[in-house]
């Protein structure tokens, strides 16, 4: 018996195994059909005859692409032998709560003799007797962690294979859980809170099973999603655009769920910026790695969430107001985040030439930034011709550091203009050793290390430089990035990226995250068969082959959202 901590324990490696193949039930091998995609300049046609809201929603099975090019069948020739393996690894990663399929865990590794925070199994044992044998019975108590953040790019694999039942399952169960008691400790957290992952609770002794949510209070440093709500919300709109089915959305519970979510986002304190204000750890980033503030992955995918819900809201009694406040921040969101959090070669220049301590609305420093805190690896990576969102901006410090996600989703939710957006990815064409190198993609740009990375991490031993959070490389972000190619018009940098993913996933055991400056060793503490690494190369790969499927979470250009203006009680005509 191996020791978690000093009150679980868990059952031999081999035992799991067993019980882990009863559970998960085996399908065959899928073979996907292929569908017929579009050239690069489709796309700007594409989006522009569709709307926001749910007129034009896709329907099931799948979505009709239309459209016949050269770039359809031969972009990526002959099916993968990898997708068949993906397609069975993610299937055995799914979790079924009481016979229906609920999510997936975050990996399947048999062969790591580790249980790391992704499952817990407790067991109790006891001896019977059968003639001269002893027989030694274990009642195994099983808890799978299916992480919301975790299964979104499985949740898209799903939908666009037309397996929409777990997806709908998904957002139902963690609706649920939304009303559950969010205690830390002593503190109690917002109603909005939604949860880090949840687990599926199998008491076979009793036969029974029951779902237990984590806020936070069993996490790294106890720190709360924040993400959480805004990927429910997000995916809650993938789900209705690709089944037509506006009545989930619609239902009184799920009207609710994203009331609180936004309530937490939206209400009125001492902030004086439009961006959410966050701690470390509260994102795909869950460690110590000097993101708290403002960082771009929160305010990307809060943009995003808000444009979501604004499409589903029911403009009726408190939808109404809610309506009225997203409209509010989103005009003051767009504005500040397009004019502040944007770095390129001119406005780079701008910033060197700072004059500091202005006073007053004609400053033009205003967050009194310190020319001389510019890092010396800007200057070198900036290109010419190129830009990207900064980490993070703040009262007297921007965090200069290119973060994957939050870019490639201001892509995705058009929070960048179309302007920005080809800057983000002509910066990854010209800086594709760095961004990409032998295997996409760096989940942020460059790793602090010696005296930085000590106080900025704490020492973290997992967050060495290069490694993990800090410059690592992740294959799940292959997804994000083949959808800001798609929506760019740049599908052949999509396929370069895919191809170098190819060569070595299945390979390598479909690791968590590749460490080195290149991406070339797989992570010294990476778990193999991940789950959202499966995915992310699924949805990447089906994207490519059918790039109408981006429909499903890209936003369009977005049009400008104005406040509404009330006139005073005293105004008169």
């Amino acid at each position: 018996m191996k020791r978690v901590s000093s009150h679980v324990s868990i059952a031999s490696e081999a035992e799991i195994n067993l019980d882990l193949s009863r559970l998960l039930i085996d399908k065959p091998r899928l073979t996907l059909e292929r569908k017929r995609s579009f050239d690069e300049q489709s796309w700007s046609e594409l989006s522009h005859r569709q709307n926001d809201g749910f007129d034009s929603i896709m329907h099931s099975p799948a979505f009709p692409s239309g459209f016949d090019s050269p770039f359809s069948l031969g972009t990526l020739g002959d099916p993968h032998p990898l997708v068949n393996e993906a397609w069975e690894a993610l299937r055995k990663s799914v979790v079924y709560f009481r016979g229906q399929p609920v999510g997936t865990i975050a990996a399947v590794d048999h062969a790591s003799e580790e249980v790391l925070n992704y499952d817990q199994v407790k067991s109790e044992s006891s001896a019977c007797s059968y003639g001269f044998w002893k027989l030694k019975i274990v009642f195994m108590f099983l808890l799978y962690d299916v992480f919301v953040r975790d299964f979104f790019p499985s949740a898209l694999a799903f939908l666009m294979n037309n397996e929409t039942d777990i997806v709908k399952n998904f957002l139902l169960k963690t609706l649920h859980l939304q009303s559950s008691e969010k205690m830390v400790d002593r503190f109690k957290l917002g109603a909005g809170a939604m949860p880090a992952s949840f687990k599926v609770d199998r008491n076979r002794h009793r036969n029974t099973e029951t779902l237990v949510a984590d806020f936070g209070e069993s996490a790294i440093g106890r720190v709360a999603p924040v993400d959480s709500g805004f990927w429910w919300i997000i995916l809650l709109r993938a789900y209705t655009k690709y089944t037509a089915d506006t009545s989930l959305a619609e239902s009184p519970e799920c009207q609710n769920c994203m009331r609180l979510i936004l309530n937490l986002c939206l209400s009125e304190g001492f902030d004086t910026f439009p961006t959410l204000l966050c701690t470390d750890g509260c994102s795909m980033i869950d460690r110590r790695m000097g993101i708290y503030g403002y960082p771009i992955e929160i305010q990307a995918l809060f943009y995003m969430a808000l444009r979501c819900a604004l499409q589903m809201l029911k403009p009726d009694g408190e939808g109404k107001d809610f309506i009225e406040k997203i409209g509010q921040r989103l005009h003051a969101l767009t504005y500040h985040m397009r004019n502040y959090f944007w770095l390129d070669f001119p406005h780079l220049n701008n910033i060197y030439r700072y004059k500091t301590e202005e006073y007053s609305h004609t400053a033009v420093n205003k967050f009194n930034v310190i020319p001389d805190s510019i890092p010396d690896w800007v200057f070198d990576f900036m290109p010419c011709r190129g830009g990207y969102f900064l980490g993070n901006v703040s009262p007297a410090m921007m965090d200069f550091r290119w973060f994957a996600l939050g870019n490639c989703i201001a892509i995705i939710s058009s929070l960048a203009t179309p302007e920005q957006s080809v800057a983000i990815m002509d910066l990854i064409e010209e800086r594709w050793e760095e961004l990409v190198g032998e295997m996409p993609l760096k989940i942020c740009y460059p790793a602090i290390e010696n005296h930085e990375w000590r106080i900025i991490t704490g020492c973290d031993p997992k967050n060495t430089r290069w490694s993990y959070h800090n410059g690592g490389s992740w294959p799940v972000l292959l997804w994000l990035l083949t959808a800001a190619c798609i929506k760019t018009g740049r599908p052949q940098m999509a396929k370069r990226a895919i191809e170098l993913a190819e060569s070595r996933l299945l390979k390598d055991g479909w690791p968590e995250y590749y460490d080195g400056k290149l991406g070339r060793f797989i992570g010294k503490q990476a778990r193999k068969f991940q789950t959202w690494s499966i995915a992310g190369y699924l949805v990447a790969r089906m994207m490519l082959e059918d790039p109408s499927t981006l429909m499903m979470i890209s936003m369009e250009e977005d049009r400008p959202v104005k406040p509404t203006m009330r006139r005073s009680a005293s105004w008169n005509a």
